[in-house]
């Protein structure tokens, strides 16, 4: 039995995974930026407490941490080292995304972004470095979008972007650890990003019907990605270092 920790979880593809790799038998460890929708998720993951007495796996435990609040990160790493985890794997999938036109350019935007996607995932594995084992795995979850152009997306893209970027370097130094880096890049994934970045439920459902036209005839899911995840994260790619590994139905062929 591994154990995991995933940054972001409450919902989507962070939430999805929990559950996949928790389903495998290993023990799970989730954070959220809100109280509230931590409890929810937690209970997706352990259902009730006569499910928790019927199950080999430990409960799922949750952590209420925004990766944008250095001292909450410190916090995190404090309160896991407390408690005796050693995290086997890393999967640094929080993030945010604020579409905004260029030419409505403003540095707040820009700034929102990198230290949600940028700064707080770089900040989250720094803290966490003496709960990481040796050997352990840090999954970074980026996006298409480092790499296939979308309008209305350039805070976000350079947030990505520059995350795999720093892939190299934290390999080359973090090897002596036994610290392997990859990345998962989803394509376009049917999660709760759409609605918080304004999309409209009319906007949704063009979405969806648009992405019928793709290779894989149909928008993606946050269960699509769990596979990738628990890939990445786990033994089977141990021997897997600096890996983009794009999970986009075809999309961008």
């Amino acid at each position: 039995m591994k154990t995991i920790l995933i940054t972001g979880a409450t919902s989507g593809i962070g939430l999805a995974a929990a559950q996949h790799i928790r389903q495998q038998g290993h023990r799970v460890l989730i954070t959220g930026r809100r109280p509230e929708r931590l409890e929810v998720a937690l209970t997706a993951l352990n259902g009730t407490d006569q499910d928790h007495k019927q199950q080999d796996t430990p409960a799922a435990r949750g952590y209420c941490c925004d990766q944008t609040d250095v001292t909450a990160i410190t916090q995190l790493s404090e309160l896991l080292l407390a408690e005796r985890y050693q995290l086997d794997a890393l999967i640094l999938n929080a993030g945010i995304f604020l579409p905004q036109a260029f030419e409505s350019f403003t540095t707040t935007n820009l700034q929102q972004q990198l230290n949600s996607n940028l700064l707080g995932p770089l900040q989250t594995l720094y803290e966490l470095l003496p709960v990481l084992n040796n050997p352990a795995s840090v999954v970074l979850v980026s996006s298409i979008v480092a790499d296939k152009a979308f309008a209305n997306c350039t805070a976000y893209a350079a947030s990505k972007a520059a995350l795999e970027g720093a892939m190299g370097p934290l390999n080359l130094e973090l090897a002596s650890r036994g610290i392997r880096v990859n990345c998962l890049r989803p394509g376009i994934t049917l999660t709760e990003i759409q609605s918080k970045a304004g999309m409209n439920e009319e906007a949704l459902a063009q979405l969806t019907e648009n992405m019928k036209s793709t290779l894989a005839g149909r928008i993606l899911q946050p269960d699509d990605m769990v596979a990738a995840l628990e890939y990445l994260a786990l033994g089977g790619s141990s021997a897997v270092r600096g890996l983009k590994l794009q999970v986009d139905g075809g999309y961008c062929l």
